[in-house]
């Protein structure tokens, strides 16, 4: 007779259940979310627990309560509303636990050689004998100070986890806690729970304004209240705000807090008071900024009109001379436009160029560099981006870094060791890719231009501005305060590519032919009705028809930029779909932070971060996991770096991304779903900086509608910024004064063989 399954209990709304961790079989550490293969006390066959945990592994033991329920397509379960880990005991769970991946610097082999050296006293030791570690096979120093370390950290997080869990918060965050905190967490996050929101990524005011609830601090206090403006202000500059309206501000803070604008103009005019908050004026609109922001603006305009009074540091050149000398170098004439615009750049100390695609940007930029080149003058070029970086190499010949590159990040406090102090050494620095800079980057990378250099910005200002707060290039351009050279005509070659004349068409407002073009065009359309059939159409373009058609690798040449994140047919989603036909899991895999990460995945930076010298945005590709140093390895610009398992929040898959984080780069391909379920992000601004980083070939895949809604919507989303009438108002006081002599920087004495090379 067939022996009856075991049931278990019936289900009810409070139950226990405890056990030994068997098996993970999903952990997702940014929402916690797991699903465990429990040897549970009290039954004889394994249970599958799902519920919320920080960190769990394979032989932790956990407890927690919840339901037993019938799930319709995985059946019997135990749904957690509370899990709580902690360290095994057991020689077997322990073993089980050092397997796991936990900790780095411990796999399979090292586990079972632990065990088996010290038994069920293994964690003991490494907490409290970490020198006896080296009397096992194998371990010597290096792997030790791993181990001991990564027990440490393990300890700690479970601290924080046991401190969040009793304020009533279930959050999956203590990892980034303790790297934000280290061993202060607890005492931090007791003192002003508010800090989590601004220090803690990943960790909104609600989350930090449910543990202030927890531990006492009411609705209206003061802390809370001012904490609130903050993060409004905060949410305001990750959509490119550098402040906002009062009126904005308050109903926002009301809204986000719970409680009357009235409570909420109390504590802002504290926030004023102290001036962590400062307020003025956009176009007689009253607004309030952060301290930091407010000042940043106001320091980009004043070095702005510092630097471009006076004379370049270098003798006057005859311009048409020079520029006759480089034409018989190169064998390339610059036209009207583009001569007029050399003759300002080099007899101004501060320029801008700007224009599209096509207009000769590239080919001026080389000329001016080559005369001032011949004549010494110190360069230094940089860009916002590794690949704007590298694109600018390739077209000058010159070394090219990125501003962060350039200005010496520092990886021990994020800041930059070129400054006011210990300025670059150059005559002369040119800015690519203008466009891209923020308020933040712009006001480092002034600061440390010398007072005798000149500046050359170059940038496109009809694209989409930084991802960071202002609007940089736009202000300055807006301005009038510093020559500006406006390159609008489109050359003959360019001229034969669909991808430039629909980028200049779609600028004017002019929607693109999307009717069936010939295969030897570099721009299509290709319909798709529904977020789903976009989505099997972008699949196949990648995979299969763009390889074939054109000879490009499906994952280094060809890049699908999505309007956003989110949706059906958003970069997130897409991602998902792509890694499945362009790189299907592999054995030697992890799974964090929502993603799937194996070796060839293609992967994008999302952070800055300063000691690898990798940069939010920069892509490449995962070169190796290895599960038992708990480590996943990623080559960025022909370099490695490795990453522990609970650092790939900093890292996203890149197979998709949005046209915002595109900025600054080129692809050979770009593939661009445009669908009406996009419309929050359907902007003139957004589809023309989407098509210009193709270089080979676009494709948009979507709505003809949708196409043309984005045309249509010139108006983008408004930025508020200061920066436009800070540089108005100070260019207009200098012009008022008129510059003395004395203020005027000179040009330098003449080095051997530079009079010679620079005047006819």
């Amino acid at each position: 007779m067939r022996k009856a399954r075991h049931k278990g209990p019936e289900p009810t709304d409070h139950e226990m259940l405890a056990g030994l961790v068997e098996h993970v079989g999903f952990h997702n550490s940014e929402t916690g979310f797991c699903v465990l293969t429990v040897k549970a006390r009290g039954h004889p066959d394994p249970a599958t627990v799902v519920g919320c945990a920080a960190t769990v592994a394979a032989g932790e033991w956990i407890t927690g309560t919840g339901q037993w329920i019938n799930h319709p397509t995985y059946g019997r379960q135990f749904k957690a509303r509370f899990l709580r880990s902690s360290a095994p005991s057991s020689s077997e769970g322990i073993e089980k636990y050092l397997r796991s991946g936990m900790m780095r610097g411990i796999g399979k082999i090292y586990a079972h050689r632990l065990v088996r050296a010290f038994g069920d006293k293994v964690l003991d030791v490494i907490d409290t004998q970490p020198e006896r570690l080296r009397e096992v096979s194998g371990i010597g120093p290096v792997r030790a100070r791993r181990i001991t370390e990564a027990w440490a950290e393990q300890k700690t997080v479970r601290e924080i986890m046991v401190f969040l869990h009793g304020h009533g918060v279930g959050t999956a965050h203590a990892a980034r806690i303790f790297r934000t905190y280290g061993n202060d967490a607890v005492e931090v996050i007791s003192r002003n729970p508010y800090r989590l929101a601004r220090d803690v990524r990943g960790i909104g005011f609600k989350a930090a304004d449910a543990i202030a609830g927890k531990l006492g601090i009411g609705r209206t206090d003061t802390s809370r209240l001012r904490a609130g403006i903050g993060y409004a202000l905060d949410e305001a500059a990750k959509t490119g705000n550098c402040g906002l309206p009062i009126d904005e501000l308050q109903a926002l803070a009301a809204e986000l807090l719970g409680v009357p604008a009235e409570t909420v103009r109390t504590a802002l005019d504290l926030e004023l008071a102290e001036g962590a908050v400062v307020a003025d004026t956009v176009a007689d609109t009253p607004c309030a900024f952060p301290e930091r922001l407010y000042h940043a603006e106001k320091q980009i305009a004043g070095r702005l009109v510092q630097l471009s009074a006076g004379d370049p540091p270098w003798p006057a050149i005859d311009v048409d001379r020079a520029l006759q000398r480089a034409e018989e170098q190169t064998g390339l004439s610059l036209a009207a436009q583009q001569t007029e615009a050399a003759r300002l750049a080099l007899t101004s100390k501060a320029t801008i160029v700007t224009g599209g695609p096509g207009v000769g940007k590239t080919t001026l930029i080389d000329t001016i560099l080559r005369i001032l080149d011949a004549g010494g003058i110190q360069l230094q070029l940089c860009a916002p981006t590794g690949r704007a970086a590298r694109r600018m190499s390739d077209a000058t010949g010159m070394e090219a870094r990125t501003i962060h590159r350039l200005l010496e990040a520092d990886p021990a406090n994020g800041r930059f060791k070129r400054d006011g102090s210990n300025p670059l050494d150059c005559d002369l620095l040119v800015v690519d890719e203008a466009s891209m800079v923020d308020v933040r980057l712009m006001r480092a990378l002034l600061e440390a231009v010398p007072n005798r250099a000149a500046l050359l910005l170059v940038g496109d200002a009809d694209q989409l501005p930084s991802v960071g707060p202002g609007q940089v290039l736009a202000d300055m351009i807006a301005s009038g305060a510093i020559p500006i050279a406006r390159l609008t005509e489109v050359f003959r070659q360019a001229a034969r590519s669909r991808i430039v004349t629909t980028a200049h068409g779609i600028n004017r407002g002019a929607i693109p032919d999307l009717r069936r073009q010939d295969r030897d065009s570099d721009f299509h359309f290709v319909q798709a009705e529904d977020p789903e059939t976009a989505v099997a159409r972008i699949v196949e373009l990648v995979k299969t028809r763009i390889p074939q058609g054109f000879g490009l690798h499906p994952v280094r040449d060809i890049q699908v930029l999505c309007p956003m994140n989110r949706g059906r047919a958003g970069a997130r989603s897409l991602n998902v779909a792509l890694q499945a036909a362009l790189n299907p899991a592999r054995e030697r895999k992890v799974e964090r932070f929502g993603w799937t990460f194996a070796p060839g995945d293609k992967v994008m930076q999302t952070v800055n971060d300063y000691r690898r010298d990798v940069y939010n945005g920069d892509t490449g590709e995962v070169a190796d996991v290895d599960p038992d140093t708990g480590e996943l390895v990623a080559r960025f610009h022909g370099q490695e770096h490795a990453y522990a398992f609970g650092e790939l929040d900093a890292l996203t898959l890149a197979y998709a991304a949005t046209v915002h984080k595109s900025q600054g780069s080129e692809y050979p391909a770009v593939v661009i779903p445009v669908l009406t379920q996009h419309y929050v992000m359907l902007q003139r601004n957004l589809l023309y900086t989407a098509i210009t980083r193709g270089r080979r070939l676009v494709v948009l895949v979507g709505q003809k509608k949708a196409v043309a809604m984005a045309v249509r919507n010139a108006a983008g989303r408004r930025r508020w910024s200061r920066l436009d009438e800070w540089l108005r108002n100070l260019a207009a006081v200098k012009r008022a004064k008129g510059a003395s002599s004395d203020e005027r920087p000179r040009a330098p004495a003449p080095r051997d063989g530079l009079q010679a090379s620079l005047l006819a």
